[in-house]
């Protein structure tokens, strides 16, 4: 069996296949994952990738042999496959390489009631059960069943707002050639929207773009197509849909951090009072907003398995990260791109005028965007920074570094796969912000001066 270590993540399991990722590998971590996540069924949903029914079908089998029944949910959304676990109150599998390449696929795990799993709270488990093989098999195999959840996961979507409030919108949608355009029209159908597609054929070869709308390269044809079609709003999910990035009426790029603030004042507007949390490379609009709308902001560290355990612990009804990852307390504490989307479309039906006026009282800052720098020793460039702006700001280590100097802040952390420093600054202007920005580069990479 090829070896674990490279491809077991810190949130989930992602490899080459076959080369790194094939039936065999599948087939252990099942059984191992049956074992560690101790349910007496799985609910295991898969992507469009070339692989995904090859590996989830090895995966499934693996959990049967340790006499643990599989739930099939088929071709399917993370988000779903979270909801399913919820719903039943069951560990879940989704198979999917979110935005890789197609030579890419892995497996998301998660707990029952969509409680997240990561290399800290049971994959390590698994990855060392998987590679050992020790094993008992049981004395009788778990049954399979297949389950279409769809409809009801659209019924579930569509109660997050007040349906009967939603004006007509033109909305230009660009699936990637991945999941969303599985999950998006059935819970459009019941919407006023006039759905525009955009690479909505399921192919996990993605002949169009990438599924990865961090990239802005990736969100041109989006771009131009909501121009060209006069839609009001276009969206752009990942290939597992659980993540949405939005396009505002003049084919410009509306951040997640502004839709982060939008969707936590049309949930405090209805729940005053109520914790919403922010991953720490959000914009300061976020926690202003939450204070503006009567709600109690919290910063956490970035990573979904960590956002999901401040959510529990502080009994937050939403959160939001910069990477595009939207969670609600009434979805099981779970991340859906298609929640997000309908709140943010009740927000827009909300007012007479367009996406980019909605956001605009939000867009108060000036921002980077995500700069990744290759260094040879992460940790002593971020000490590197710490010195070189001692006395400048507060700070903090909840996640990597923070400086925040009243007009400005930056946050450099670490990639947890590869040699990286991912470095965000944000400041009250242009000048301010490129000013930071270069002499935090400057110590990141002091060879570059």
């Amino acid at each position: 069996m090829h070896d674990l270590a490279p491809i077991v993540k810190a949130y989930d399991v992602r490899g080459v296949v076959p080369d790194e990722l094939d039936e065999e590998v599948a087939h252990s971590i099942g059984r191992a994952a049956a074992v560690e996540l101790r349910g007496e069924a799985m609910v295991v949903g898969r992507d469009m990738r070339p692989s995904s029914p090859a590996l989830a079908a090895a995966f499934m089998a693996g959990v049967r042999m340790q006499g643990v029944h599989t739930i099939d949910l088929g071709l399917t959304s993370t988000d779903l496959v979270y909801y399913a676990s919820g719903r039943f109150g069951l560990p879940g599998a989704m198979f999917t390489a979110s935005h890789n390449p197609g030579q890419y696929n892995g497996i998301k795990l998660c707990r029952a009631y969509a409680e997240p799993v990561s290399i800290e709270t049971g994959l390590a488990e698994i990855r060392d059960r998987a590679r050992s093989g020790d094993l008992p098999v049981a004395d009788s195999s778990g049954g399979n069943r297949a389950v279409d959840l769809l409809a009801e996961f659209a019924d579930h979507v569509r109660g997050f707002v007040a349906v009967d409030r939603l004006r007509s919108l033109r909305v230009a949608v660009d699936a990637g050639n991945g999941m969303a355009a599985h999950v998006v029209p059935a819970v459009f159908e019941r919407l006023p929207f006039v759905l525009v597609p955009q690479c909505f054929e399921l192919d996990g070869t993605f002949p169009n773009h990438p599924a990865d709308p961090l990239d802005p390269a990736n969100l041109v044809d989006l771009q131009e197509a909501v121009v060209a079609e006069r839609c009001d709003v276009g969206l752009a999910f990942d290939g597992d849909a659980d993540r949405v990035f939005v396009i505002d009426e003049r084919g410009r790029a509306v951040s997640p951090s502004i839709v982060t603030a939008i969707v936590a004042a049309k949930l405090l507007a209805h729940h005053p009072g109520e914790t919403v949390l922010y991953n720490c490379i959000c914009s300061r609009v976020v926690p202003e907003t939450i204070a503006e709308a009567g709600g109690r902001a919290i910063r956490t560290r970035t990573g979904h398995s960590y956002v999901k355990a401040a959510m529990a612990d502080s009994d937050a009804i939403f959160a939001g990260e910069h990477s595009g990852h939207y969670y609600f307390r009434d979805n099981y504490r779970a991340d859906s791109g298609l929640i997000a989307t309908v709140v943010l479309l009740e927000a827009l039906s909300a007012t007479d005028g367009p996406m980019s006026a909605l956001a605009a009282p939000y867009d108060r800052y000036v921002a980077s965007g995500e700069l990744n720098h290759r260094v040879r020793d992460p940790a002593a460039a971020t000490e590197r920074v710490l010195a070189a702006f001692a006395g400048e700001g507060e700070i903090d280590r909840i996640d990597g570094l923070t400086i925040d100097g009243g007009d400005w802040w930056f946050n450099v952390r670490s990639s947890n796969t590869e040699p990286l420093l991912r470095l965000n600054v944000e400041a009250s202007d242009a000048d301010t912000m490129h000013r930071i920005r270069t002499r935090v580069v400057d110590e990141i990479q002091p060879e570059g001066r």
